[in-house]
Order: structure tokens, then sequence, then C-alpha cells
């Protein structure tokens, strides 16, 4: 059974669907990703299973069980790392144990306990400011796990890093996340960061914003430094495109009718 099922959600917002008929399923400690346009409904979709909205039609589970409209099942990490300046990495991190009633002293040990896991060591009593962009999203990545350890959104999280900065935090990223096996469904518009992380891509695309079609990247992991050089990465990335590209092109010509 999968952790995570999307089954044939609708949401529509004054008057006009946004998305339609979407199903997607989640498995345990798998990486998916949805890549498709900007304003395609893929926020919207994160939302609605988040609980922060209702679907007009369609059912969300977890486990089996019904989670649709009520927040706090799934953990939700935003693009922007949202980190409390005023407060210290592990302050920060230990948020949601705080949230969730954990006393401070106890929710700080457990919290400083994954900062090695994290790539963290020596940050704990640090302040925000005094961090990189990379190491200010590792610690906005643990404070999502510790938030919910079964199902993970990452709407765009290394979208304002450099490339540089991006190409180191994503190998590190599949390490830590082959450690913890924290099911995510990750959103992106980088064509390249949904293959290289991704153990399956749903595309996203049209409007109103539907499932056109799911790729499973075969490449086991860990994957190589180099595969995005290999002629395997560049046929995914092709097949994508065309896919893309065509599917702009349908949505023009309904346009024009």
């Amino acid at each position: 059974m999968s952790v995570l099922h999307v089954d044939k959600v609708t949401k529509s917002f004054d008057g006009e669907k946004v998305i339609e008929d979407i199903s997607i399923k989640l498995n345990k400690g798998e990486i998916v990703s949805l890549l498709g346009v900007s304003g395609g409904g893929k926020t919207t979709l994160f939302n609605l299973i988040a609980g922060i909205k209702m679907p007009d039609q369609g059912r969300i589970y977890l486990d089996g069980k019904d989670i649709t409209g009520k927040p706090g099942n799934v953990s939700y990490m935003l693009q922007k790392d949202l980190m409390l300046p005023y407060r210290t990495i592990v302050d920060n991190v230990a948020l949601p144990l705080l949230v969730k009633g954990m006393k401070k002293k106890e929710a700080r040990e457990k919290a400083s306990s994954y900062f090695e896991q994290f790539g963290l060591s020596g940050t704990e009593k640090k302040f925000p400011a005094q961090l990189s962009g990379g190491m200010k999203q590792r610690a906005a990545l643990l404070r999502t796990y510790l938030f919910s350890e079964k199902v993970a959104l990452l709407d765009e999280p290394f979208s304002a890093l450099d490339m540089l900065t991006k190409s180191s935090i994503h190998e590190w990223y599949l390490d830590v996340m082959e450690k913890i096996q924290l099911s995510t469904l990750f959103i992106t518009h980088d064509i390249d960061e949904a293959i290289l992380l991704s153990d399956r891509i749903y595309l996203l695309t049209g409007k109103p914003g539907r499932i056109t079609k799911e790729i499973v990247i075969e490449k086991k992991k860990p994957r190589g430094k180099d595969f995005n050089l290999t002629e395997e990465f560049l046929n995914y990335k092709k097949d994508i495109l065309a896919h893309l590209e065509e599917q702009e092109s349908d949505t023009d010509q309904i346009r024009r009718v």
C-alpha cells in the first residue's frame, strides 16, 4: 500500500478549475517530483495534500486513512527557509516538537541528535544570519522531518541557491534521504533537478492542471556525480521536453478554438 494516495482531486477558485482529476501515489522512501510550468496548479495540489484547502472533488489518504482537509498530518517545506532570526538553529529546528507539546529541554535534545546526520554539527547555538543559504536549507529540512517522519512536501526548496551550492546540496540531499527514508513529494520547475533526485516524475500540464505523464527513473541510487552527463540522463530530459512542448501546443490550440 502507498504511504500517500491522492485520489481524483479537483479544485477550482472563483469558478475556474485550477487542477482536475489528479491521482498520484507516493510509496515509502520514494522521492517523487511534480514537474511543470508556473501556474500549473502544483502549489494548489500541495495545499490540498497538507489539508490547508479542501478539494471540490476527490480524497487524500495517508496510510489508508482519509486526511482530506485535515492539517497537521504531513510536513510542508516552502521555498524560503523561514528561519526565525532571533532563535538559535537548534531552537528553530526544535519548533515542531514544541508545537506538539514536548518540553523545551527534551525538544532541544531530540533535535540536536540529528545535527550530525544532517551535516549541521557545530551550528546548534548559531543564528540563521551566521549560516550560508545551503546550511539554512539543511536546517529547514531537518525541521520539516521532525514535524512528520512519514511524508514531506517540498516546494522548490533549492530554487534560491546558486548553481554550485545547489549541486552540492543535491548530493547531500540524496545521501540523507537514503538514510532517513523520508517519503517526499517535491515541486520543481528544474528538469535536471527532477531527474537527478527522483524515483518517479509526474508531469503536471495544461489549464486546468492534469497529470499527463509519469516517468520512472530507472537508474538506481546512489547515482554517480556524472549521471547528468550520461546518454540515459539526456534521453529522460529529451522525453520530458518533448512532452511539455506537445502539451503546450495542444493547450494553445484549445485556446484558439
